[in-house]
């Protein structure tokens, strides 16, 4: 095909001549025409390949991973669910069985169940397309972790608990001080009563027996005693006993002592006699159990010498808001 010659009109010489290209020129317009083709392509490829409906090889690869670790995340998460409730098992029988039998405190449920208070700790997970789902089944691993720690710790103690129960056993308190054929009456019981001097109502923090002056006071478990002296403002002559794994007695007001500081007593022997001494209105041994460091109403560890009916007896009067008698 001929090429196409173009004309212009010379108005000088008025007569038609042929239009010449320069070659730099026609350079130019094809080098300006690739750029633009070259351009229009980039961008269209980069459109492609940001759309979702244009995958590479790579991007098909990456895809499958990432719903294979979707997939693991949700199993684990699973096999935690499961973990979790064989682990709260276990903490129940703990708490309600082996713990509730060599009488130990149960654990804290906030306690067993505190994740790791570091505040950056899970930082490091955070900015991806994913991380909820990674941040909260790694809190999940580490809160399971450490129940696990917690309660592997408590079975260790359970254990010494349970090796040591003949001593334990016989160091709880079991007994009334009192026996129940000495007693006149047992005048007032653990809880908010009148004061028998200020007529105010306050804590009463133990028992008081009635008995008369030279009454047999009886250790009630094995136990050293701590203190046997008038050292304590308003419990007179008075007695401490020792008996380990938490437990303390006090026995207040006595007449006079058969035991000294640092002896180590049995359950059932006696260690002084009734009185009247220091704050008191009338002959009465006034007793208190502590529990690791808390008093706790001595009514509740009277059945190693006292028939269940005895026992009915006893909790009717001590639970009366009468006047103590100190």
């Amino acid at each position: 095909m001929p090429k196409k010659v173009t004309y212009y009109y010379d108005t000088e010489s008025l007569a038609y001549r042929k239009i010449k290209q320069k070659k730099g020129r026609s350079i130019g317009y094809a080098a300006l025409f690739l750029l633009a083709s070259s351009l229009f392509g980039f961008l269209c490829m980069v459109l492609l390949i940001n759309t979702p409906y244009f995958e590479t090889p790579k991007d098909k690869l990456l895809s499958r991973e990432l719903d294979n670790m979707k997939l693991n995340y949700a199993i684990m998460n699973k096999k935690l669910d499961q973990a979790e409730e064989v682990i709260a098992a276990i903490e129940n029988r703990d708490d309600n069985l082996y713990r509730a039998y060599f009488n130990s405190s149960p654990i804290p449920s906030e306690k067993r169940k505190e994740g790791f208070k570091e505040a950056n700790r899970y930082k490091k997970l955070e900015g991806f397309n994913n991380s909820d789902l990674v941040i909260n089944t790694s809190k999940r691993v580490d809160i399971l972790t450490k129940e696990l720690a917690i309660q592997s710790k408590s079975l260790d103690e359970i254990l010494k608990l349970a090796k040591a129960k003949n001593n334990l056993l016989e160091a709880i308190p079991a007994i009334q001080p009192v026996k129940n054929e000495d007693l006149k009456a047992m005048a007032s019981g653990f809880g908010y009563r009148s004061d028998p001097f200020t007529k105010a109502r306050k804590m009463h923090e133990g028992m008081d027996f009635t008995a008369k002056t030279g009454t047999p006071i009886f250790a009630t478990g094995d136990g050293v005693v701590k203190n046997a002296d008038n050292s304590l403002s308003g419990y007179g002559n008075h007695i401490e006993i020792a008996h380990g794994f938490g437990y303390k007695t006090l026995y207040g007001h006595l007449s006079k002592y058969k035991v000294r500081s640092g002896q180590r007593v049995k359950r059932g022997d006696i260690i002084g006699y009734v009185g009247s001494t220091g704050r008191s209105q009338a002959p009465h041994l006034h007793y208190e159990v502590h529990k690791d460091g808390k008093v706790v109403n001595p009514i509740n560890f009277y059945y190693g010498n006292i028939s269940a009916a005895e026992y009915v007896a006893i909790s009717k009067i001590a639970n009366q808001e009468n006047q103590s008698l100190d």
